[in-house]
C-alpha cells in the first residue's frame, strides 16, 4: 500500500494510541476469505438522468482506456496517490457536488484538507469531464444517500455498494468494482486459520453467542451481513453487533479489547490493518 495512503491512516490511529487506548494493543490480521460478493457504484440524484448517463459512459470510458486501472495502481500497487481539492460550495457556479465518508481507505479519506482515494480521484477526472467545478462533502456513510436523495448532493461516491433499499434515494449507476466483506481478528487468533471458503468461517461464527461482540462500520455491507438481511439472504448471527463511524475504530477496540472480531470490506481492512501493525 502506498505510503500516503499509510501516513493518512498512522496520523489517526496514532491519535487513538495517545489517548491511551494502546496498552492492550496487539497485531491484527485478516482472515482472507470473502464473506459476500458485492458491487461499488455511484448513487445518483433521481431528478438528474443526463447525470446517471454521462457518469454510466464515464465508467465506460475509464475502464476501457486503461485509466481506471491506473488509479486503482496507485492504491494497490506502485503508482502514487494524487491529492484532490474541493471547491467550497456556490450555488452560483456550475459544479459537481459529490457526497462522500472519507474513512474508507483506499476509497476515500483525507491528509490534511486534501482528498485521496480510488473515489475521490474518479470524482475529480468526473468533474473535469463533465466541464464543473469539484464540491467534496464529507458526512458520514449513513447519510451520503441521504444526501443526495434530498438533493444536497449530485452524487455519492463512497465505496457505495448496490442495494435496493439505498434505491428509494438515488439511482445507481453501472457497477465500477467488486468487492467483499471479510474477517479481522487479534494476530494471536488461530481459529479461522484453517477456513478456505465462506461457510467454513459462517460455520464457526454460528456457534458464537451474544457474549461475543463483532465490530463493524454503521450502515455498511458488514453489519448486514452479522444482524441479518433478507434482501442479501444474510441469515445473521447470534452475536453482539457493534457499530462504529469507521473500521479503523473497530479494529482499534478489538486490539484494546474491547470486541472480538472486526467485519469490513476487504480492500479497506487490508488497509487498516498493515497500518496499525507497523505501529506496534
Amino acid at each position: 500500500m502506498k505510503k500516503l495512503l499509510a501516513m493518512g491512516l498512522v496520523v489517526i490511529l496514532s491519535a487513538m494510541l495517545a489517548c491511551g487506548c494502546g496498552e492492550s494493543a496487539k497485531e491484527a490480521k485478516v482472515i482472507n476469505v470473502e464473506l459476500t460478493q458485492e458491487e461499488y457504484a455511484f448513487g445518483v440524484d433521481k431528478d438528474q438522468d443526463d447525470l446517471l448517463q454521462k457518469a454510466n459512459d464515464f465508467i465506460t470510458e475509464i475502464k476501457a482506456n486503461g485509466k481506471f486501472d491506473e488509479i486503482c495502481n496507485k492504491y494497490f500497487g506502485d503508482g502514487e496517490p494524487t491529492a484532490v481539492t474541493s471547491a467550497a460550495l456556490d450555488s452560483s457556479k456550475d459544479q459537481l457536488v459529490v457526497a462522500t465518508n472519507a474513512s474508507f481507505e483506499p476509497f476515500e479519506y483525507m491528509i490534511g484538507d486534501s482528498y485521496y482515494g480510488i473515489d475521490m480521484e474518479i470524482a475529480a477526472l468526473l468533474a473535469e469531464k463533465l466541464g464543473k467545478e469539484l464540491v467534496i462533502q464529507n458526512m458520514d456513510f449513513e447519510a451520503v444517500c441521504l444526501s443526495v436523495g434530498q438533493h444536497k448532493s449530485d452524487i455519492a461516491m463512497a465505496g457505495l455498494t448496490v442495494k435496493e433499499d439505498r434505491k428509494e434515494y438515488v439511482n445507481f449507476s453501472n457497477s465500477y468494482y467488486n468487492a467483499a466483506q471479510c474477517l479481522i481478528v487479534k494476530s494471536d487468533n488461530t481459529e479461522f486459520d484453517s477456513c478456505k471458503d465462506a461457510a467454513s468461517v459462517e460455520e464457526i461464527l454460528k456457534k458464537k453467542d451474544k457474549s461475543v461482540k463483532i465490530g463493524v462500520q454503521n450502515g455498511t455491507t458488514g453489519q448486514f451481513y452479522c444482524e441479518g438481511d433478507e434482501e442479501w439472504g444474510f441469515e445473521g448471527f447470534d452475536v453482539t453487533t457493534t457499530g462504529y463511524k469507521n473500521g479503523s475504530l473497530a479494529v482499534q477496540d478489538l486490539l484494546n479489547g474491547n470486541i472480538d472480531y472486526v467485519i469490513i470490506d476487504s480492500a479497506p481492512a487490508k488497509c487498516i490493518t498493515d497500518a496499525i501493525n507497523k505501529m506496534q
